[in-house]
């Protein structure tokens, strides 16, 4: 079993900064890719960042400049630093991460419950 958990979603004003959390646990042999994904009511779910096992990231357009991930292999979590927040950034944010359990299995993509960030005054 893995569970991937989210924590660090809530309310904030135009301007402000959150910071997201993600832990995942459970029978892990390694984990590749680890990211955060973003959906807003009436929208797919979109990328807004990820973060490989050696720290290569990927940002959406939208967030350049404002979000930062990093992770910590040692803990096996990954954060996300939401900064100069929007009002479009509001979503449900759910984190993921593919994850090799065994060692001659194939890695899949495990996600978590999603934490709402709400962006307004």
């Amino acid at each position: 079993q893995v569970r991937v958990v989210e924590s660090g979603g809530g309310l904030v004003q135009p301007g402000g900064s959150l910071r997201l959390s993600c832990v995942v646990s459970g029978s892990i042999f390694n984990i590749f890719a680890m990211g955060w994904y973003r959906q807003a009511p009436g929208k797919q779910r979109e990328l807004a960042a990820t973060i490989s096992s050696a720290g290569f990231t990927n940002y959406a357009d939208a967030v350049k400049g404002r979000f930062t991930i990093t992770r910590d292999n040692t803990r096996n979590m990954v954060i996300l630093q939401m900064n100069s927040l929007k009002p479009e950034d509001m979503a449900v944010y759910y984190c993921y991460a593919r994850v090799l359990v065994t060692p001659d299995g194939d890695s899949e993509d495990y996600w978590g419950q999603g934490t709402q960030v709400t962006v307004s005054s």
